[in-house]
């Protein structure tokens, strides 16, 4: 069938440039799949362009604030229009990520104890015992994390002229820092039902894995499938990525991303979080792990499509 799609991109979030990235690749599979596309890079107007394209499906290709947490798929559902991934409630709580571990952690997906924080209160003392991490608590791809050690050149407290996301945002969640390695998960939907793609270990050249190091070709090295992973550690990642997506009442893909402590074995595993709108980019994870059980990218994007098209639950 062929479709008429809007492919949703850009908007002002911290991750304009990669969802720009992403809406051309999948804009592009669409018409290499015989698609009529439109392509909105999305401004205040964006309704209005909606409106006057009639679109079949929108393919929301946005990251970030406001494509990501709630307030597009709002504005789709009052449209009547049909369009990918999460809709409004998923993406208000996936967003989120202390409402997500409270979605989470009852059910049993292990993930680390954080609070929130002032940032000014970082001035005068730390919030938990270093090390730990520092990030927004609705933000993606890394933006505007922070690891504080015990060898930070931040300070002891944290200096106010120093560096990090204290200065950008005034609210911030902390959590103890897990050694061990960087892994994730995507889970696409299918006729079938929810089913994770696999596991990839991500090992940055330098430092850890923030933004530069996911968006910049070069600097981290993806292993997938990832190695030398216990079959039961294995098989837990996967089921808690699948029961993840459920539980949040992900559509279309998501990712779960996770950090593993290698000498604490299973019991070592956390889930950090449950990305609603991963990247499609030549260098993100979900076409990659598609990519590596044999499924194209254009046949990626075309599963995503047919998942919107199947409506969403009353």
């Amino acid at each position: 069938m062929t479709l008429h799609v809007v492919v949703l991109m850009g908007g002002w979030s911290a991750e304009r440039e990669v969802s720009l990235v992403s809406g051309e690749g999948c804009a592009k599979a669409c018409e290499s799949l015989g698609h009529r596309v439109t392509r909105i890079d999305m401004g205040r107007d964006v309704a209005l362009k909606l409106a006057a394209a009639a679109p079949d499906i929108v393919f929301n290709a946005l990251h970030g604030s406001p494509g990501e947490d709630g307030t597009v798929q709002g504005m789709l559902d009052l449209m009547g229009l049909t369009y990918t991934h999460s809709g409004l409630a998923t993406s208000v709580v996936a967003i989120d990520k202390e409402l997500t571990k409270q979605a989470l952690v009852p059910h049993g997906i292990r993930m680390p104890q954080g609070t929130i924080v002032a940032s000014e209160t970082l001035y005068e003392r730390d919030p938990i015992a270093r090390p730990y991490v520092l990030k927004p608590v609705n933000e993606g791809s890394s933006v505007g994390v922070a690891i504080v050690t015990a060898e930070s050149n931040v300070g002891d407290p944290i200096a106010r002229d120093s560096e990090g996301p204290w200065r950008h945002f005034e609210t911030l969640l902390a959590e103890p820092y897990i050694r061990g390695r960087e892994l994730t998960v995507s889970v696409l939907d299918t006729a079938e039902g929810p089913r994770a793609l696999g596991i990839t270990e991500l090992i940055p050249k330098s430092g850890w894995y923030d933004y530069d190091a996911k968006y910049t070709d070069g600097m981290t090295t993806h292993v997938c499938p990832a190695e030398n992973i216990p079959d039961d550690v294995a098989a837990s990642m996967l089921a808690m990525a699948v029961k993840s997506h459920r539980l949040l009442g992900c559509r279309g893909v998501s990712r779960s991303d996770f950090r593993w402590d290698d000498e604490q074995g299973e019991a070592g595993l956390y889930s950090l979080e449950v990305n609603t709108q991963p990247g499609m980019t030549p260098l993100s994870l979900v076409p990659e792990q598609a990519r590596a059980i044999g499924i194209s990218y254009e046949a990626l994007v075309q599963a995503i499509l047919d998942d919107a098209l199947q409506g969403r639950p009353a």
